[in-house]
């Protein structure tokens, strides 16, 4: 069974600084956005050795150290610009993968290091790719394409092999590559006629290919004896987000799915290939099933997470019953089995909480016991923290929506989860949309806190585990229903006394971005100030220039978005385009983009500067030559966090920490609008 390896890495802030004898010191931006002491803590297949992410002159890398002593890590990877971000272990104990791109492209290159002699290998290309004059394929950032690599495969059958997708020769598709992670040869084992992509087992047998159907589906096909592909199982639109196939059995005749064909949330599904006999193994009427905890060599699914308000785990395996249970008493927090030895002997364990750093055990089955291995931030420790409140709120037409609130802890004097009186405060949108808010350690939430403001982040429609029905509620709804949400919720906190009407900001980042765009043009009375980071202005142009490898996925886009391949569906992604509203802001914009993008083109942002700029309405633009979607950089998230501070203090009123040396080696660069922040213009040496 292939098993996605998430890295998470929570950031935190330590008291500091003075401040008004009624509020609490202020938190330095630099712990809070800074890199974290430790995070992405694994096990080695062998349980000899504990890995993980932390600094190396500045810059997140692979640490590795004895099981029996944490404190002898020491460096195995060497980057020095952006930090490395995935990272996991190979099945032969020597060897750590990880992923690397150049600037924020997200043309991802496979490298391979061995952790004994040092040596570091880069997999898979890098060298741009031709067009058919010979000649690099030029990107809107000015860059040549590069490839981008995908592990697809990894096996304890081939300890010493991957199977990699690379799209070097048909920058739309991935053929398929058997890779030895120790020599670096590679083998083609498939190029891709046309598909979205492949599953393989564990022998690197080829079982199904994915592509996209006309309404958004997905067709999935099953390899014949002769090497050919037959139509297998027909995934409809409606479908396509909350059904997906996870793995296969250890004896490869079962496949499990992440299913909701036929009901609304996705249950866990068992397929017997050879049958065609469907059993559902889980299910839950509140949520999708989210979270799979699966046995490292028998491959069999021993516990399901859903995650409704808070992450909730259901044993399946009666063996691991008594382990789930003492790991429960351990500490506090919802827990997370990050890693597992081969022969699972050894966890590691993750407890995440809301006002605290995320703490990190090694657990022994064996002894049943577990020793505290370190937190993300110690300098937090004992630190007073913002509580994350979940709060159900109504949409105007009955969807509950799952939400997050978080309060500076003085504003509750008697503990609540309502301020004694109302606050400034933060509409907080995620991204995606196609993703969600979640309960735990959140870095915006913890900042804004406690700088004064009340933050909530609303699981709007389209977001993801709440059901099939939930998300398909936000087909085409971008700048409507989707919008609404958002705007009830402002109206929910002003009703409940959270929220001063006259000082509410909104903020987020890409589709988040866009919903800040949308509520300063389509609502532009409810904000008092918006803060856009690699948001898209023109969802037209934005669906023009999505990457090569997401033009397959058109269909997709078409039916949940609009269609940019017709006259009418131009007209409607216009209609719904915060740039064909600008005449309509009438708050102050904070604008972020990262100049390398590959998602949300820097074009995106410069397009509606321009657009202001030509109408002479004010916008405060911050750019950054080396970045992508999103800050990865830490030097540029304290640089542009401290814009944001000083902008919002100025409009709404909180707290500010001053910029100080936050813009140190950072590549800020502010192409209009610096004098509009208290602050910046002096900062940037303008």
């Amino acid at each position: 069974m292939r098993v996605s390896i998430v890295l998470a890495a929570a950031v935190l802030g330590l008291s500091a600084g003075a401040a008004p004898a009624a509020d609490p010191p202020l938190i330095p931006r630099e712990v809070i956005f800074g890199n974290p002491d430790r995070a992405g803590v694994q096990v080695s297949p062998d349980g000899r050795r504990i890995s993980f992410l932390a600094a190396r002159d500045g810059v997140m890398n692979v640490w590795v150290a004895p099981v029996s002593d944490p404190s002898r890590a020491a460096p195995v990877t060497n980057d020095t610009t952006r930090g490395i971000q995935t990272y996991f272990w190979a099945f032969n104990n020597t060897h750590i993968l990880y992923l690397k791109d150049d600037g924020g492209d997200e043309n991802w290159a496979v490298h391979s290091v061995n952790v004994e002699s040092g040596e570091d290998r880069t997999l898979t290309q890098t060298d741009p790719i031709l067009g058919p004059d010979g000649q690099p394929i030029p990107q809107p950032s000015g860059r040549p394409l590069r490839p981008r690599a995908q592990i697809n495969g990894v096996s304890d059958e081939f300890p010493s092999e991957i199977i990699v997708g690379l799209n070097n020769r048909v920058p739309q598709f991935h053929d398929l590559y058997r890779v030895n992670i120790e020599t670096g040869q590679m083998t083609l084992i498939e190029q891709n006629p046309g598909f979205l992509g492949y599953m393989l087992d564990d022998e690197y047998d080829l079982r199904f290919a994915f592509s996209m159907t006309p309404d958004g589906g997905n067709q999935i096909y099953k390899r014949t004896d002769d090497g050919s592909w037959d139509e297998y199982l027909t995934i409809p639109g409606d479908d396509l987000l909350t059904t997906n196939p996870a793995g296969f059995s250890e004896d490869g005749n079962t496949l499990y799915l992440i299913d909701s064909r036929g009901r609304d949330t996705a249950a866990l599904n068992a397929l017997d290939l050879n049958t065609g006999k469907l059993e559902t193994v889980f299910q839950s009427p509140r949520a999708d099933v989210n979270g799979l905890m699966v046995h490292p060599t028998k491959d069999t699914i021993q516990a399901v997470s859903i995650d409704y308000a808070r992450t909730e785990w259901t044993v399946l395996d009666q063996s691991i019953a008594p382990d789930i249970e003492r790991l429960r008493a351990m500490a506090e927090g919802d827990i997370n089995i990050s890693s597992r030895s081969h022969d699972d002997s050894k966890w590691i364990v993750v407890y995440v909480q809301d006002d605290g750093p995320v703490r990190y055990y090694l657990y022994d089955r064996p002894s049943k016991r577990g020793t505290y291995l370190f937190s993300n931030r110690p300098a937090l420790e004992g630190v007073q923290l913002a509580k994350m409140h979940p709060v159900i709120i109504k949409s105007r037409d009955g969807l509950n929506l799952v939400s997050y609130l978080s309060l500076p802890p003085e504003s509750d004097t008697d503990a609540d989860g309502r301020p004694d009186h109302p606050l400034p405060t933060v509409l907080y949108v995620h991204g995606g949309p196609w993703a969600r808010d979640s309960w735990g350690y959140n870095t915006i939430h913890q900042w804004l806190a406690n700088r004064g403001y009340a933050v909530l982040s609303v699981n709007y429609r389209g977001s993801t585990g709440f059901g099939k029905n939930f998300i398909n509620a936000a087909n085409k709804e971008w700048a409507g229903k989707m919008h609404d949400d958002l705007i009830d919720s402002v109206n929910w906190m002003v009703e409940q006394k959270i929220a001063k009407p006259d000082e509410v900001a909104i903020m987020g980042g890409s589709y988040g971005g866009y919903a800040t765009l949308v509520g300063l043009t389509f609502t532009p009375e409810t904000f008092a100030c918006g803060v856009d980071i690699v948001g898209p202005s023109n969802l037209r142009t934005l669906l023009e220039t999505i990457p090569e490898y997401w033009k397959p996925l058109m269909d997709l886009w078409a039916a949940r978005v609009g269609d940019p391949r017709t006259e009418a569906g131009r007209a409607f992604l216009d209609s719904r385009s915060p740039l064909s509203h600008v005449d309509d802001i009438e708050r102050p914009l904070l604008i972020g983009q990262g100049q390398n993008d590959p998602r949300v083109k820097v074009s995106e942002s410069d397009q509606i500067v321009e657009e202001m700029q030509r109408k002479a309405i004010p916008v405060t633009y911050v750019l950054y030559p080396d970045e992508g979607h999103g800050f990865a950089r830490p030097e540029n998230r304290l640089s542009f966090f401290a814009v944001s501070e000083a902008f919002l203090a100025e409009h709404i009123g909180g707290r500010a920490e001053p910029i100080g040396d936050d813009f140190t080696n950072s590549s800020i660069q502010v192409p209009h609008g610096a004098e509009q922040v208290p602050g910046l213009k002096e900062a940037i040496g303008d």
